[in-house]
């Protein structure tokens, strides 16, 4: 947050018995300090005339010598300012016959610990716990271990309660083929790997959460061996899971009163509710790659304007050919090398009308790295299948795809940036001209956005093709740039291009391997990290894959930016010679379009 700027005139703090009496609603410390805030607070509907202090009562305030310094002494004097005001009106207003006087805090600015943008993840009782160094006791609900099966060694050297309820709620979740009941019986397999071996005393002292070979659980599992019941309000229905957890819980904290007892639970509802009866309560989090999207890897940093006086003293450069293209690599050292990343883009625009430099990091070597200029598919000639790049960011992208030697690529960015549409013309390209790949296989996930339609009918393409009409559009728009062709051309071009275009759900493709193929996975943002390693663990030799999304845009339940299996890529492969990540900033679909992403 930056300081406030300096008063015009040096702050006048007048003694207690300076200050205006009260009337009304006037606030008279904040007419009084009005010469010393940043920001004069807009004046109240009845302004109360304040009289003029006489100049031999102000004491005398040397000019500030310093800008950081004037604005903390303000800062610092303005609560005992505001606090003598207090105490005076109060004074006062016990033998004003006007009775009540408005206090003053009311209108007090707020303290600045106040930051609308802090959100607090740890309940109280849990930082407490952390502050004393006492160990805790997780009660875990069902959909978090139906979430992340290994989440019960994921809390270190802290205890997890399982109570009779959650089991009952795994027994009936683990029936069906979808990924939800998948977890729930490793869930319980993992849970009998636990137990097996294990004599009735050491369920009810614990299970060492290590048994199993997992070293950073160090604490134990404990299982609800008896009937807990603790009272709660009535009107809860007794009989339901969740307020059955909730009094386990109340039970656990007055059995073991002095230990810090908290309720992991990824359902929003049930975390409100045992905050409203007054137990600690959190959100499983352990499975958030990044508390802040801020701070995403994007791919692209842009260099200081002095980079090259910095790091051009043993400047290198000399030209190779490599995949039929000449480019200039330079093998530079400074201080600003260990920040960078393999196959990270680098920019540096002058401002002094200088030509701009486009590069990507090849190599790193403690403060030595190499970098190499990039093919500019901006300009017509270096179009592919016939679209060229509009901004800064989809050139960078394109380089990634068009570059054999980078097998995994990874493109976010808000709707009408040209994820799409990159991806598709490349893979056309590769397929169909350079024959470097056989075959585009598509797939996304196929979540509704509103209700459902019910289901589909036909073969499993056709199932697929409702939720494909992105790539239709994309396609329509890259067949409408061949005209030399005319309309029987056009029409020959769409058959051959749809012949080597497949369209393949996700449900079929565990077991399967992918040899020489373009693999394009849009909207991943939908997938959960788990998702997202059996997609990417299906590629095999010769094989590209591309994970398109926008993290904005998540509709998956139970899964945000943070713990998405996009974010979740994007973090692990950062720094891979084989893979790239580029953040498209701008939209290129239409002015409508980016007017609307701004306002709406």
């Amino acid at each position: 947050m930056p300081l406030p700027k300096i008063p015009s005139k040096p702050a006048t703090i007048l003694l207690a018995k300076d200050y205006p009496k009260a009337s009304g609603r006037v606030t008279p410390a904040l007419a009084a300090v009005a010469d010393i805030a940043p920001e004069p607070a807009p004046a109240p509907k009845k302004a109360a005339t304040v009289k003029a202090v006489p100049a031999a009562k102000k004491p005398a305030v040397a000019k500030p010598p310093a800008k950081g310094k004037a604005v903390a002494a303000v800062l610092k004097a303005a609560p005992a300012v505001l606090k003598a005001a207090a105490d005076t009106v109060e004074a006062k207003g016990k033998s004003s016959p006007r009775g009540k006087v408005t206090p003053i805090t009311a209108e007090a600015p707020h303290p600045a610990k106040h930051k609308p943008n802090e959100v607090t993840i740890k309940s109280s009782t849990s930082r407490h716990a952390d502050q004393t160094g006492a160990t805790k006791m997780f009660v875990l609900d069902t959909n978090v271990l139906m979430h992340d099966p290994s989440s019960l060694f994921r809390f270190e050297e802290h205890d997890v309660y399982l109570p009779m309820m959650t089991l009952e709620e795994l027994d009936n979740h683990k029936k069906g083929m979808t990924e939800v009941a998948r977890n729930a019986r490793q869930v319980s397999r993992t849970l009998d790997a636990l137990v097996s071996n294990t004599d009735d005393d050491a369920i009810e002292n614990g299970i060492p959460l290590s048994k199993l070979g997992n070293k950073d659980a160090k604490g134990r599992l404990y299982f609800q061996t008896r009937l807990q019941t603790a009272e709660l309000p009535v009107g809860l229905p007794s009989g339901k899971a969740d307020n059955q957890i909730l009094s386990v819980v109340r039970s656990l904290e007055a059995e073991q009163e002095g230990r810090a007892i908290v309720l992991v639970s990824k359902d929003i509802n049930m975390r409100i509710k045992a905050r409203a009866l007054g137990l600690p309560a959190e959100d499983y989090f352990n499975d958030h790659v990044l508390e802040d999207t801020d701070l995403l890897y994007s791919g692209i940093v842009q260099l200081p304007d002095d980079f090259w006086n910095k790091h051009g003293k043993d400047l290198e450069s000399w030209q190779e050919n490599k995949n039929g293209q000449s480019a200039t690599f330079y093998r530079v050292t400074g201080p600003f090398v260990p920040s960078m990343l393999v196959n990270q883009f680098v920019f540096l625009e002058p401002k002094n009308g200088e030509a701009p430099f486009y590069g990507q990091v090849k190599q790193i070597n403690g403060k030595t790295a190499v970098l190499q200029t990039l093919r500019d598919f901006s300009h017509n000639k270096n179009n592919v299948w016939g679209v060229t790049a509009r901004n800064r960011e989809q050139n960078f992208a394109l380089n990634l795809l068009m570059n054999p030697e980078c097998d995994f690529v990874t493109l976010l960015g808000q709707a009408g940036t040209g994820k799409t549409l990159l991806a598709l013309a490349a893979g056309l390209a590769q397929v169909l001209e350079t024959k470097l790949y056989n075959e585009i296989i598509v797939t996304r996930v196929t979540v509704p956005v509103g209700e459902d339609i019910g289901f589909l009918p036909g073969t499993e393409e056709e199932k697929m093709s409702p939720w494909m009409g992105a790539f239709d559009d994309n396609l329509e728009v890259l067949n409408k740039s061949d005209s030399d062709g005319g309309e029987w051309g056009r029409a020959a071009t769409q058959d051959l291009i749809r012949s080597r275009i497949k369209i393949k759900s996700l449900n079929f493709m565990r077991g399967r391997t992918f040899v020489n193929k373009f693999l394009i996975i849009d909207e991943a943002q939908n997938l959960t990290p788990k998702q997202v390693k059996t997609l990417v663990t299906r590629a095999g030799p010769g094989t590209k894959i591309i994970c398109l999304g926008n993290i904005a845009q998540i509709d998956t339940p139970y899964l945000t930016e943070g713990s998405s299996g996009l974010t979740y890529v994007v973090d692990r492969f950062k720094g891979w010679s084989h893979s790239g990540h580029v953040t498209l900033a701008r939209g290129e679909r239409s002015r409508l379009a980016d007017h609307a992403s701004d306002v709406l």
